[in-house]
């Protein structure tokens, strides 16, 4: 018995062993609810779910459901890891557009009404968005905009696509018309989430994990430099990637940086 028992007790430990050593999902909730998580109906990949447009006060929004994604990138840069999954238990609505010169009332530094905004600080592309009854989006929500559940590398798919995107080889140095490459549309149906602009998010540059309630949500806060996403510039290798985080300071303004907002879904 004692043999049986010492047997037992070693299978015990490797078991246990190798447990240990097995890679350890992290799961952050990016969008507290009280309700209970069992309940939550998550989209479990991107053919799930079809895009849901809406205008607000005129400006065609895209809804982003409930669910969670892979958000970095393990064989990105040093700043794109480690690699957490980030969940959302409420669904959100983002533009489906940048922001564009005449939604915004006056040109950046390439004119046209359908070009978008750039030249901004991140100043005044939040309270642009808070006179919207809305706000610039945190990394999360904008990275889960691109690429979903399936944690894509590019919003439309694994392998970068250059006809989707405005970037250095197409656009002659300057913006493109927003949504004037609907191949790259993402799984929710928001377009030039790869290319074109960068965009402003709300979040404070800080080290990954990705946690929003750490601080760098705080909106309030007028000193720290603040990410921006999704653009290309001649970074064309990498920074296509819907992991690919660039920052600077909130009073910085630059030709290719634009914006979008969101929308909490409490408030539609």
């Amino acid at each position: 018995m004692s043999t049986l028992r010492c047997w037992f007790c070693i299978g015990l430990c490797l078991l246990m062993g190798a447990c240990a050593s097995q890679p350890v999902k992290v799961e952050q909730q990016s969008s507290p609810t009280a309700v209970p998580q069992a309940t939550v109906d998550r989209i479990q990949k991107n053919a799930d779910w079809t895009p849901v447009e809406q205008e607000f006060d005129g400006v065609v929004m895209v809804k982003v459901p409930p669910g969670c994604f892979n958000m970095g990138n393990v064989d990105g840069r040093r700043d794109e890891k480690p690699v957490s999954l980030i969940c959302f238990d409420k669904a959100f609505w983002i533009d489906k557009t940048e922001v564009t010169n005449a939604a915004y009332g006056s040109n950046g530094a390439f004119s046209g009404d359908l070009r978008p905004r750039e030249n901004l600080t991140w100043v005044e592309s939040r309270d642009f968005c808070v006179q919207r009854s809305a706000r610039l989006p945190s990394e999360a929500e904008w990275e889960y905009a691109t690429r979903g559940p399936d944690s894509l590398i590019y919003p439309w798919g694994n392998e970068l696509v250059e006809d989707n995107l405005v970037f250095e080889k197409n656009s002659g140095n300057q913006t493109a018309d927003v949504g004037s490459k609907p191949s790259g549309v993402s799984w929710v149906g928001a377009l030039d989430m790869a290319g074109n602009v960068w965009e402003w998010t709300n979040s404070i540059y800080a080290p990954y994990p990705f946690d929003a309630k750490d601080g760098r949500e705080d909106s309030a806060n007028t000193t720290s430099q603040r990410v921006y996403r999704g653009g290309v510039g001649s970074y064309i290798d990498f920074a296509a990637s819907s992991a690919a985080r660039f920052r600077d300071k909130i009073d910085s303004r630059s030709w290719f940086v634009g914006f979008r907002c969101v929308r909490d879904e409490a408030a539609s």
